[in-house]
């Protein structure tokens, strides 16, 4: 237990903060350092005792859950019942039973080509494009490469590797075959020469080994498949071809019967061969499965290429034919196809998505045995399906693994741990009855490895949102992924038409429904989304099917920019003259249809359309509100960039790059919707450049919507007391005053090298008119607005903000500009290549404290945050407050007074009114958090669930039971509490009520911060940052000292950034790829159990004994000699393979595997004892057999002795 005081922090200021600036702003402190002296803060700093230290964090991966993405190989392995995958990028999969799922990497990158099990060895082998041969030993839990074999002159094609050997063929391009010997992964010196495999007569290179195996029937023969139709059946002892076959159309794949007297070739032109070994002059058999059928002697229309075939026989039925492609070319819509043949049943099985590979598994390992297939393998480019052969219908294995992340491309992200557990069983049960239904009723076949819970029992949820407007819940618990609930948030809206939603369109390209933030307080189970075309969703828990209307409102959210100097009154009246509006169209029925006639701006009217007749809502999740932010004046709505919500408060509070909303949901009324710059009141401290003013502009406004008690005067309000303003703020006028401000920035292209908004990291390319739409930080507004009125709203009606009058705010003793910081002028700007796609580009604008002159100066919120706190400077009790962050760094402190009484709080209105307290830090806010005089974090307020529908519960007890975390008592006079405020450059803790700031921390300034969230490990809170340099830092707190600081992952992807998040417990996650997601711990703890809850690959399993073939086909059904491989193959006999041909590189496998077996409790040395100890008890079962057969078989001799003496001197007539 480590105690700070003042003296100490001071001592260290050099080290925890270097280069630590002075505090800005008369109200967050002045001094220099990380540590402000004085006022009361010295006695709340004594009393903290932080238990963190650096020992208890480290970062590695613990899990990748997901599709592996861009795939391109599939092995599996028929004894250990494992599966692997091999994608684009160099990944392998390694996929068993249900939480058996192991990720690893090549470290060149380099795709991978194909994959062969060591079929129950434990080990696999991998050839990828860059000509390398790898061998991964699966024996540990974390896969290691053993060895490595880097091809120089030839570039590898094919792999085969016979089962129960050691010797491994690799086909090339050039045609020739290589043999390399698994166990010292060195080349054999015999070589397979493609001049050699061919007749000498051909006169063309016969192309690429497009296929290897060994004949069933004789381990000592090869049949080599080439590109341009030739087949080579080659004796491995004799060294020459037994027989050659010859085709016209370039071979795919070829497939053995297993009794070794025929084979299948798929062919390009979309037919099938069967050749038998005793007539290979012509096909056997030849087969266009999908063409026409021609006349008798015309050959069969073409189709196709038939990329892979495969031949399965059955001791019981027909034998099964599976081949991926050859469909007819007039079929151009007819999605890629798996095929099978049975009999002369055809059935076409259509796939969603092209296949890759395909790979039917078969119950014995042994090729020359009746394979009895069961199931199909099929690896899409983005899914992975289980076909059971075993049924007619030919239905799919319901596949349990995560494999559908991408369903809908993932665009937010959040992860809970440590969250109540009932919750898991809830989400579960409510969303088990929408599964599909059809699928097999056999058990999943992939079951290999083992994997048991391990230590980590905690419930851990991650809910993801996606492009369709869907939001998935995924219970992530001890490092598994299983999907809970899914809940489709476009449901709420009409559907749109041909040929409509072009106001949607001109936001956003596609995908209107894309969810953007996800805000969800597990305690109430209260759902909140925040949407692309400018919506929030509130959702309410419910066990019980309900159908209601879908209450919606409307906001008017718009702030402009002055773009004149000096206010001139004759060209900028106070109103506009009535008598020159046009006609305005609005409608407050449930859906808003306004359409702006010819030449008339669009204005207040939504993106989407919410439905509105009554919708049945079923178990789960069910749509409380609908907020819209609506079109003014031409302008879109801009897109939400923050969100909170509070249930104990029933508020909801959400913003963006024009201002600020909130809004009650209880009562469905809008409380407060103004301008960035009306939060600063009389105390703005940058200056908003002026911007040229459009022309023709029109004004617009509803003589209904203004007062005649309200004049100009009385709009600026800033010289008001707080009080009333809050009176102001909250009269049961039904309208909304807004900033009357008219003028436009104009929209002209910049090409900026600075640090922009994490908001306008875009994943392609928009127009320059979406800029603002996109951008928080784009241009920057000005002008004042009062704090509306609240607004009731009926269940089903849609309605609106009052509408906004166009008039000039600035009154006669208004100056045009105000006076800007001295200190913050400046601008860090980091080079920026030209081949940098818009994609990868992360261009940023932030500055210390203001843009530089010429720069847009549009200021968005950022950040959002409820809690019990302290509004004012010297407040004696805390009150329900809502902290404000923006793109500027600046944070105020807006304050709720809500009704005492529960019954009063459906009735009476909440007022909402800026406090007047602002803090400043560098760069964009980016999250809040509050500790108590103790260190302890404190929770933000929450409403304890119970269901809505339930009528006996609520007749029972209609009153709310919340929960409230108030700082701990004490009879000192000082502050109570700890704010931690985090932004894009540094990190604040500021006590209140002083609003003193105790410690300052500068994370960066060469780069930004992506992500921040102050989070609990061991009991302690601590300041996670994820920064667009790859730099991973924990801090902790109050005191904000570094605990941790890797370079962990560099920013190459946008997808990172809009998903990378923090939770408890030291668990993080992102998005690796469009189809995985990449889990990661920063607990030394985790890291030391991550052995222990990892699967087993590899479990000891006997190999099945082949069949008995008895003695007449054991006679007559094959090469009756034994088959050395060794003695072809070794040194002695076929020499030294060339030096330059390939080069060997030892893995670090060995390493890696000691390391692994250390850390895990049951480690290779236990394994390998009790496989020691079976193998000891086998081979005295086996000893006890011998010894019985050797005593059978002298009594057998003494018989056969005595037999022999009794009838030595007969002759044979005698007998």
């Amino acid at each position: 237990m480590k105690k700070f005081n003042f003296r100490k922090v001071l001592d260290g200021l050099t080290a925890s903060s270097p280069g630590s600036g002075s505090s800005s702003g008369s109200n967050s402190g002045g001094g220099s350092g990380s540590v402000h002296p004085g006022g009361t803060a010295g006695v709340l700093r004594e009393e903290i005792q932080e238990t963190l230290t650096s020992e208890y964090f480290h970062i590695c991966k613990t899990v990748r859950h997901g599709f592996p993405y861009q795939p391109t190989a599939l092995a599996f392995d028929p004894v250990q019942k494992t599966l692997a995958i091999g994608t684009r990028t160099g990944a392998i999969r390694i996929l068993g039973r249900p939480g058996v799922d192991c990720y690893c990497q090549h470290e060149s990158g380099a795709a991978v080509l194909q994959l062969q099990f060591l079929i129950n060895e434990g080990a696999l082998v991998s050839a990828s494009s860059d000509d390398t041969l790898h061998l991964w030993n699966l024996r540990q839990k974390r896969p290691a490469i053993l060895h490595s074999l880097k091809f120089n002159r030839e570039r590898i094609t094919y792999c085969h590797l016979p089962f129960q050997s050691k010797w491994l063929y690799v086909g090339t391009e050039r045609g020739n075959t290589h043999i390399v010997n698994i166990e010292s992964f060195i080349l054999s010196g015999y070589v397979i020469m493609w001049n050699k495999a061919i007749e000498l007569s051909t006169k063309t290179h016969p192309g690429p080994v497009v296929h290897l195996s060994d004949s069933p029937r004789d381990e000592g023969k090869l049949l080599i498949g080439y590109e341009n139709g030739t087949v080579v059946f080659w004796d491995l002892k004799s060294k020459r071809a037994e027989l050659r076959v010859y085709y016209d159309e370039a071979i795919h794949s070829i497939d053995w019967h297993h009794e070794g007297k025929q084979f299948m070739c798929s062919h390009s032109d979309g037919s099938l061969t069967l050749w038998n070994l005793k007539s290979p002059s012509r096909p056997f058999q030849t087969t266009v499965p999908h063409g026409k059928s021609q006349k008798e002697g015309r050959k069969s229309e073409s189709c196709k290429p038939i990329l892979k075939v495969e031949y399965k026989t059955c001791r019981n039925s027909e034998p099964f034919i599976i081949f991926s492609g050859g469909l007819s070319y007039d079929k151009a819509c007819r999605r890629p196809s798996l095929t099978i043949m049975h009999g002369k049943a055809i059935t076409v099985l259509e796939m969603d998505h092209p296949i890759v590979e395909f790979l039917t598994l078969c119950e014995t390992p042994y090729p020359n045995e009746f394979q009895e297939p069961y199931a199909v393998v099929v690896l899409l480019e983005k899914d992975l399906i289980v076909v059971d052969l075993t049924q007619s219908n030919f239905p799919i294995f319901e596949n349990p693994y995560p494999m559908d992340i991408h369903e809908s491309p993932v665009t937010c992200t959040a992860y809970f741990a440590d969250c109540p557990p009932d919750l898991i069983l809830v989400l579960y049960s409510i969303g088990v009855k929408h599964k599909k239904q059809g699928y097999s009723n056999k058990e999943w076949p992939i079951t290999g490895g083992a994997w048991n819970l391990g230590t980590q029992t905690y419930p851990e949820i991650i809910i993801t949102g996606h492009a369709d407007g869907s939001i998935k819940f995924w219970d992530a618990s001890a490092i598994t992924l299983q999907m809970l609930y899914k809940l489709k948030t476009s449901k709420v809206f009409e559907k749109q038409k041909v040929g409509e939603g072009k106001q949607t369109c001109e936001i956003v390209e596609e995908d209107p429904y894309a969810i953007q933030m996800i805000y969800w307080c597990p305690e109430s189970r209260i759902f909140c989304v925040s949407g692309v075309s400018a919506y929030v969703i509130i959702y309410k828990f419910s066990r019980h099917e309900i159908t209601a209307e879908i209450v919606s409102l409307e906001v008017r959210l718009q702030y402009d920019v002055e773009d004149i100097i000096t206010p001139e009154p004759e060209t900028s009246p106070p109103f506009p003259d009535l008598s020159s509006q046009l006609p305005s169209s609005r409608s407050l029925s449930g859906s808003t249809n306004t359409v702006a006639s010819e030449g008339v701006a669009k204005d207040s009217i939504p993106c989407l359309n919410v439905k509105t007749r009554p919708v049945r809502m079923p178990p789960g999740y069910q749509a409380e509100l609908v907020i819209q932010l609506v079109w003014v004046d031409g302008e879109p709505p801009q897109q939400i960039t923050s969100l909170a919500v509070s249930s104990a408060y029933g508020i909801v509070a959400f913003g963006n790059c024009n201002g600020l909303a909130v809004v009650d949901f209880i009562q469905k009324t809008v409380l407060l919707s103004m301008g960035t710059i009306d939060l600063y009141r009389s105390s703005d401290l940058y200056q908003r450049q002026p911007r040229s003013p459009r022309k023709n502009k029109q004004f617009i406004a509803d003589p209904g919507m203004i007062s005649p008690p309200f004049t100009l005067d009385y709009f600026s309000l800033f010289p008001l007391p707080a009080a009333d303003a809050g009176v102001l703020a909250c009269s049961k006028d039904n309208f909304c005053m807004r900033g009357l401000s008219n003028f436009y920035p104009d929209l002209t292209k910049r090409i900026r090298t600075s640090y922009q908004s994490l908001t306008e990291l875009n994943d392609s390319p928009v127009p320059l008119e979406l800029e603002r739409c996109k951008s928080p930080t784009s241009d920057h507004v000005n002008g004042h607005c009062t704090s509306p009125t609240s607004q009731s709203c009926s269940s089903g009606k849609r309605l609106s903000s009052a509408d906004v009058s166009k008039v000039n705010r600035w009154g006669p003793g208004r100056p045009p500009f105000r006076k800007a910081q001295s200190a913050a002028c400046m601008e860090i700007s980091l080079p920026v290549t030209t081949e940098e796609s818009r994609e990868n580009s992360y261009n940023r604008s932030r500055s210390s404290s203001i843009s530089s002159i010429d720069k847009d100066s549009k200021e968005a919120i950022t950040a959002l945050y409820f809690m019990e706190s302290f509004a004012r400077k010297n407040d004696s009790t805390i009150s329900p407050c809502l902290f404000v962050g923006t793109s500027l760094g600046m944070v105020f402190i807006i304050s709720l007074n809500l009704p005492s009484a529960d019954e009063q709080r459906f009735t009476e209105p909440v007022m909402v009114l800026p406090s007047g307290t602002f803090l400043s830090l560098k760069g964009a806010v980016l999250t809040f958090s509050c500790m108590d005089r103790t260190g302890g974090l404190m929770q933000p307020p929450y409403e304890v669930w119970k269901d809505p529908n339930n009528i006996e519960e609520n007749e029972k007890s209609w009153r709310r039971k919340l929960v409230m975390n108030f700082p701990s008592p004490s009879q000192e006079i000082g502050d109570h509490q700890y704010t931690i405020i985090c932004s894009e450059k540094q990190a604040k803790v500021f006590s209140l009520p002083s609003q003193t700031c105790l410690y300052v921390h500068n994370i960066t300034e060469t780069s930004f911060i992506l992500r921040a969230d102050v989070v609990v490990m061991c009991n302690s809170a601590c300041l996670a940052c994820f920064c667009a340099n790859g730099h991973i830092m924990i801090m902790s707190l109050p005191s904000l000292r570094p605990m941790l600081d890797v370079n962990y992952l560099p920013l190459t992807d946008m997808r990172i950034a809009r998903t990378f998040c923090f939770t408890n417990e030291g668990q993080a996650l992102y998005l690796v790829s469009p189809t995985e997601i990449q889990r990661l711990t920063y607990s030394q703890e985790m890291c030391d159990n991550l052995q222990d809850m990892l699967g087993d690959l590899f479990t000891p399993i006997e190999t099945p004994e082949a069949q008995n073939r008895g003695f007449l086909k054991g006679l007559f059904g094959g090469s009756g000699q034994t088959f050395d491989r060794e003695e072809l193959f070794g040194e002695a006999s076929a020499g030294k393979a060339s030096r330059s041909l390939a080069q060997h590189i030892p893995g670090p496998g060995g390493i890696e595997g000691m390391k692994g077996a250390a850390g895990g409790v049951m480690g290779e040395l236990t394994r390998a004892r009790i496989a020691l100890d079976e193998r000891g008890q086998r081979l005295g079962e086996l000893e006890e057999k011998t010894a019985g057969m050797m005593t059978s078989a002298e009594a057998f001799s003494k018989h056969a002795h005595e037999l022999m003496l009794k009838y030595k001197d007969k002759k044979w007539y005698q007998f």
